[in-house]
């Protein structure tokens, strides 16, 4: 039964906690108008999470629901996250199908879940988890090996020992040869300009980025 659902995409459904317009507020699509799918599921529970609404609910939808409602925004830039949205099985169907629409997509996961079935036209944006998020040992390391240059890893950073951390993964898993690395602060817990001054004391081949979005809007849901 599971074969005939992967054939059959016209059968595949997803349960979406939220579909929304706004400005990509992160990574190298910063300041793009894009649609967001928020798929609804999170294995993890990072300390700081600024979306626990996604974690349970939504609501059931086909995979023509989804590309119907993307559509009506003519946005070339679309977004898969969550939540952790490779925790629905089907999620790389989902991808698939709006690559094939000529979209340009990212996917924003965790790390802690298995990427190599993700389409190679999607820009993966891995979100490392620091010790600060209280799931650092949840890091699929294995997933780097599936990084291509256009994808991104994002480390979310609550404080200097996060920091220091990041610095070591960054030396010892050679993350800039990979791809773009970019190191965040946590909205209202670390201070943005004290970050920028740690990177540049070191020299750290990483962007700076902070959340567009909050600093447009706040910590307001759908934006």
């Amino acid at each position: 039964m599971e074969a005939a659902v992967e054939a059959d995409p016209a059968g595949v459904r997803l349960r979406v906690a939220e579909i929304f317009h706004s400005l990509q507020g992160e990574g190298d699509a910063s300041g793009w108008r894009t649609v967001f799918i928020r798929l609804t599921g999170c294995p993890l529970r990072c300390v700081w999470c600024d979306t626990e609404y996604a974690f349970h609910g939504g609501q059931w939808h086909s995979l023509a629901d989804i590309l119907a409602a993307v559509a009506p925004f003519a946005a070339r830039h679309v977004c898969v996250t969550g939540g952790e949205p490779l925790a629905q099985k089907r999620c790389p169907i989902l991808l698939r199908a709006l690559c094939d629409r000529g979209y340009a997509v990212s996917l924003e996961t965790s790390g802690a879940l298995d990427v190599s079935q993700v389409d190679p036209r999607v820009v993966k944006v891995m979100d490392l988890k620091a010790p600060g998020s209280g799931e650092c040992a949840r890091n699929l390391w294995g997933n780097l090996e599936y990084l291509s240059p256009h994808d991104q890893v994002k480390i979310v950073l609550a404080d200097r020992t996060d920091y220091d951390w990041a610095r070591g993964v960054l030396e010892e898993h050679r993350l800039a040869e990979r791809c773009t690395v970019l190191l965040s602060p946590v909205y209202g817990l670390l201070q943005p300009g004290t970050l920028a001054d740690w990177i540049l004391e070191d020299k750290l081949p990483v962007r700076f980025q902070v959340q567009l979005h909050k600093l447009l809007w706040g910590d307001v849901p759908g934006h």
